[in-house]
């Protein structure tokens, strides 16, 4: 049975910990891809030790260098991309096509913050004093320690890791232990790439052991973590404790608004896929639909004709639209929800259960779930689930629409469906979440664009985009006086 591996100052080793899970594919337990060892305390700090002593050197290499370095890495997963995409769908659960697709968001990211090398560019700022110059310049911060979930495990990674490396930092990256094969194939690319020992460093453990050891290490200056509200605005607690930086990305309950004029064909599509791809465990799932009442029971009509010819099965096979939660506690917390929907008086129209096939029978798979006539006071309304339950919320107006978005904790992304202009843009301008969408679903991102939510949903600065570089770079200002003799008189 294969082990995984840490990788710490440019070796992978196997832990010494005692503790140990199995890795085990969530649509068919019987298969069994390896062996996790939980990482101790030493382990994490010795990883954050080989970073720190990393530094120097990497940050002295020239930035488009690093680009380049970062670059190949990127050719590398593209060249082994469907080895990597296969592992994923074992070891996470989502459709081997959502894999690839994730793999190649992966490689934009990649590609992007790679060419960024060549435009970590200052600027030049006119002083008051004649023969001085003034100028800007960017310069990496230190150790970054990077705690990324199992729902994307190819792409949070690299969106954080690329642009942590191409601005000169060096990194200690904690994986989620329900995907650490993933993990393993994206470090041996940057490992092939060329990457220097210790610049990019990988411990497999607990948040509680390595989790913590890389936020409180005196090394560690600055945290970018991607999870829960709970364990995000704690580790924020921590790193502000500390006065370091950090930037949490946590919770979605991500609504779609439905006008009386939308193309619903368009919004059944829409939903379709946010509600209910990847199993609905993306934080950028479409959890809530908010829908004017005279188009309601058309929508609903239509879209549970679709979600009546869903094959939920094994995730590798082309022909299966949906694939199993990831693990029996992710399962159990889906099945808590429905009840606690039932429970509270929403009118359950399809699913709600787990599918009796043959085929699903030794993995945590449970059917799509519908709620009709949800109301905003209700849990399944303001709490994520984190799988393929979708909520609707009938109301008469657009403005009662807004009001009904908006009354939740999060604000991530969100979508709406009208072709009335005037809609579409007081949409934008009052929806309280980060991304938004008009007339496309709640998904979706580009890696030029930056990525992050309002409310309880994220702290901290964007992800992705140009703006994430301010994160993870300082900022200095250079005077240079080229008189070359003492002033006279006040100099300011």
């Amino acid at each position: 049975m294969q082990v995984y591996k840490n990788f710490i100052g440019g070796e992978f080793v196997e832990s010494k910990g005692s503790k140990r899970i199995l890795n085990t594919n969530p649509a068919d337990t019987r298969d069994i891809l390896g062996e996790v060892i939980l990482s101790t305390k030493e382990e994490a700090a010795a990883a954050v030790d080989a970073a720190s002593n990393a530094f120097k050197s990497w940050k002295r290499m020239p930035a488009p260098k690093r680009g380049a370095i970062v670059a190949k890495a990127a050719q590398l997963i593209g060249e082994r991309r469907q080895e990597i995409a296969r592992t994923l769908t074992r070891e996470e659960g989502k459709l081997l096509s959502e894999a690839l697709g994730e793999i190649q968001r992966a490689i934009n990211i990649s590609e992007f913050c790679a060419a960024h090398g060549r435009r970590l560019n200052g600027e030049v700022i006119p002083l008051e004093l004649a023969d001085n110059v003034g100028y800007t310049m960017k310069e990496p911060v230190g150790v970054a320690a990077l705690i990324t979930p199992w729902n994307f495990p190819a792409a949070i990674p690299i969106w954080k890791m690329a642009p942590a490396l191409v601005a000169g930092n060096t990194v200690v990256f904690k994986p989620a232990s329900l995907t650490p094969a993933t993990a393993e194939l994206l470090m041996q690319c940057f490992v092939d790439a060329g990457l220097p020992a210790g610049v990019l460093n990988m411990i497999i453990g607990s948040g509680g052991e390595v989790g913590n050891t890389f936020v409180d290490h005196p090394d560690v200056r600055l945290v970018s973590f991607t999870g829960s509200t709970d364990i995000g605005l704690g580790i924020y607690k921590r790193a502000a404790s500390r006065g370091i930086r950090a930037q949490c990305e946590m919770g979605g309950k991500n609504p779609v608004i439905i006008c009386d004029d939308a193309d619903l064909d368009l919004a059944v599509a829409g939903v379709y896929s946010g509600a209910f791809g990847s199993s609905g465990q993306r934080c950028t799932a479409t959890s809530r639909v908010v829908i004017q009442h005279g188009v309601a029971d058309a929508f609903l009509e239509r879209l549970l004709a679709k979600v009546h010819t869903m094959k939920i099965g094994n995730p590798l096979d082309a022909d299966t639209d949906m694939g199993p939660s990831v693990d029996a506690s992710q399962l159990k917390t889906v099945m808590d929800y429905i009840e606690i929907g039932k429970n509270q008086g929403a009118e359950l129209l399809v699913g709600g259960d787990k599918p009796t096939s043959a085929e699903t029978a030794h993995g945590f798979f449970v059917n799509p779930t519908i709620f009709d006539k949800v109301r905003t006071d209700m849990r399944i309304h303001n709490e994520e689930i984190f799988g393929p339950v979708l909520s609707i919320v009938r109301v008469e107006s657009f403005d009662e629409a807004l009001d009904a978005a908006n009354s939740c904790e999060f604000g991530l992304t969100s979508s709406v469906y009208t072709r009335d202009l005037s809609r579409a843009f007081r949409y934008i301008h009052e929806i309280e979440t980060g991304i938004t969408h008009v007339n496309s679903p709640t998904l979706g991102g580009e890696a030029q664009m930056p990525f992050g939510g309002l409310k309880n949903t994220g702290v901290g600065p964007r992800e992705q985009g140009t703006e994430v570089f301010d994160f993870y770079t300082e900022t200095k200002a250079v005077y240079i006086d080229y008189t070359g003799s003492k002033r006279e008189g006040k100099l300011y």
